[in-house]
């Protein structure tokens, strides 16, 4: 990886700029976010990544010496489930499947991102139509939150695009300091 901190600041901006939101190419119902990445001018491609459903990438610019593509899928990962019903399912049903995508994460940091329907509140009141028992719920939560270096983050679909990039923006801009 090139040394990032060599930049100027008129260059760090510059590479700010230029952040390409990953997609992975496995990731369905997404119109929402690539909607807001239109209307917002953010670039972004689709990409297969090891783990998480978003990440970012530095495409290569000779004026700022970065000869090459550079891939952050390793450093950051986001993965985002439509409500807590999917994520209840990947903590029961799809568990192995689901463990180890996170295993793969342990080299870097994912955010996981809970859209639609779903708050910390609603797991402990059981508003969610699974079965899994809401003290279970929490125990994986917490549990693979220290386990495996989550951030669990609950909002609203309208929010989604938007927390996607500034997560990979300000996640570049304090390896640019």
């Amino acid at each position: 990886m090139v040394e990032l901190y060599r930049y100027t600041t008129k260059e760090q901006n510059e590479i700010l700029k230029s952040l390409t939101v990953l997609i992975d190419t496995r990731e369905k119902k997404n119109e929402h976010i690539t909607n807001y990445f239109d209307d917002k001018g953010i670039n972004y491609k689709n990409k297969k990544l090891d783990f998480g459903d978003y990440s970012f990438m530095i495409p290569a610019n000779d004026d700022l010496g970065i000869a090459r593509d550079m891939y952050f899928n390793d450093k950051l990962g986001i993965e985002r489930k439509a409500n807590l019903d999917e994520l209840s399912n990947n903590f029961t049903h799809n568990r192995t499947q689901f463990e180890n995508e996170l295993i793969r994460s342990s080299c870097g940091k994912l955010i996981l991102m809970i859209e639609n329907q779903g708050s910390y509140n609603d797991i402990l009141h059981h508003n969610y139509s699974t079965d899994y028992n809401p003290k279970s719920f929490i125990g994986t939560l917490h549990s693979f939150k220290h386990r495996y270096n989550i951030d669990t983050v609950f909002l609203n679909i309208g929010a989604a695009g938007n927390f996607i990039y500034y997560s990979c923006y300000y996640f570049l801009r304090e390896l640019l300091k």
